[in-house]
């Protein structure tokens, strides 16, 4: 020890260069079975279980893992602070996602979003949100405060299920319930329930033309679909990094928009409060927000800047995005859609188009997640234990993981438990044969 601290010999820091990116061979169609093999070596996923639970966790790639280990030991090292508002990852997001750095947050997760900005709308006694009978708890949650606290009103609509539906029933249940009172419409697209994408944009439309704010739970948009934020016409979506975007644990994406938008949202940007910020100036004062294409402020940043944030996941959230970029997202948006609608056209060959909880007939309400019946007595999805021990021996028998889901049925008196699951960029097509074939074999074994 002497020895070293006299001369420094031994305690110089090591130097912890950045993974090189992988590089992808080119791509000849869609479906290039070698590229997306290439893709697949991107990730560091158990070769031994096939994990198609993408709608509850992601795994991140291994480029991205060894980002974040280098920059902890930098930081580690240097005794670095991260009192920051990232606006350089806030750039790359903004580019990914179809929206201006100004109006993009990485937050802790979808739920945090919510939260985020359900608590920061001027919403007061009265005034009532319109949301749907089939959301997560980050909505829910978030939406129960408000009641409790403000005397905010919540007021359900009931949902379809299955393949017998269109985009333009939303549509039509949306505006059936709106009244004078309405302020905020909330829903989720997709819902993580069903698989079902509600039409975002049209329901964006529907509530542009009553004055309403839209807030989406989009937990499963990001890194799943290639929607260009500004163009869905929403005033607020927060989502996932960290399911299908493979991002770090913890980590989540709010879009908030900033400005009017004459194509896409030309309402005027409803009042919202940075509540959760340690950039908000103790003064106060901050200029009203844009009336026009502009913005006044940047109003992420006084979000995003909130005590000392960690430079080694923020920087791993930068990669992730670069690397599904230089994928390119619509390119993964197309190749996880069409993994979705074979997986659905196997589960119609051997369950038919009734087990369906999602559609697969409107490409408009189409994602990655599925959800369905996979039990040959059909009643049988009313029992939560029989759906559990199926997610479990599907696991244990077969190494394939996936999950169930419960919620309610219109017309139903129970609560129906079916399995849903996820097919991502790391999948291929023999993955899902290979699901649909032991799912099947199972049911068997359980009738």
């Amino acid at each position: 020890m002497a020895v070293a601290g006299a001369g420094g010999v031994g305690l110089a820091p090591r130097a912890h260069a950045a993974a090189p990116a992988a590089s992808l061979p080119a791509l000849s169609s869609p479906a290039d079975r070698n590229y997306w093999r290439a893709v697949q070596r991107l990730f560091m996923l158990d070769k031994k279980v096939l994990f198609m639970n993408v709608g509850t966790v992601g795994s991140p790639p291994e480029e991205v893992v060894a980002t974040v280990d280098r920059v902890h030991r930098e930081v580690a090292i240097g005794a670095k602070s991260g009192y920051s508002d990232f606006a350089d990852v806030r750039a790359v997001l903004a580019g990914g996602y179809g929206c201006d750095p100004d109006e993009v947050v990485v937050t802790h997760n979808t739920s945090d979003g919510m939260s985020k900005v359900l608590a920061g709308l001027g919403l007061r006694e009265g005034d009532e949100i319109l949301t749907t009978n089939h959301e997560h708890a980050g909505g829910n949650a978030p939406m129960a405060m408000a009641r409790d606290r403000y005397g905010v009103v919540i007021k359900r609509v009931e949902v379809p299920v299955g393949n017998d539906q269109r985009a333009e029933d939303y549509v039509a249940l949306f505006r059936a319930a709106i009244t004078s009172r309405t302020k905020v419409m909330l829903f989720s697209a997709p819902t993580y329930k069903t698989g079902t994408m509600l039409p975002i944009a049209m329901l964006a439309k529907l509530a542009q033309e009553h004055g309403l704010t839209t807030l989406v739970d989009g937990a499963h948009i990001p890194g799943m679909m290639a929607y260009n934020f500004h163009e869905l016409g929403v005033d607020f979506l927060a989502g996932s990094a960290a399911k299908w975007q493979c991002g770090p644990g913890g980590t989540g994406v709010l879009y908030i928009r900033n400005k009017v938008l004459s194509q896409y949202n030309p309402n005027p940007l409803p009042e919202f409060w940075p509540m959760i910020s340690s950039s908000y100036p103790a003064e106060g004062g901050l200029p009203p927000r844009s009336s026009g294409s502009k913005e006044s402020y940047d109003i992420a940043k006084y979000l995003q800047s909130v005590g000392n944030g960690s430079i080694a996941v923020m920087a791993g959230v930068k990669n992730v995005c670069e690397v599904w970029d230089r994928i390119g997202r619509g390119r993964i948006q197309d190749y996880v859609l069409g993994l979705s609608s074979h997986l659905k056209d196997l589960i119609v060959e051997r369950w038919g188009v009734q087990s369906l909880y999602s559609p697969k007939d409107d490409p408009r309400l189409v994602c990655a997640l599925t959800s369905f019946n996979p039990f040959r007595d059909v009643n049988d999805v009313l029992d939560a234990k029989k759906s559990a021990a199926f997610v479990a021996r599907l696991k244990d028998e077969y190494g394939i993981v996936i999950r169930n889901s419960n919620f309610p049925v219109i017309g139903s008196s129970a609560e129906h438990v079916p399995v849903r699951v996820s097919t991502h960029l790391f999948h291929q097509s023999e993955d899902v044969d290979r699901v649909v074939d032991a799912m099947w074999e199972l049911s068997g074994k359980m009738a």
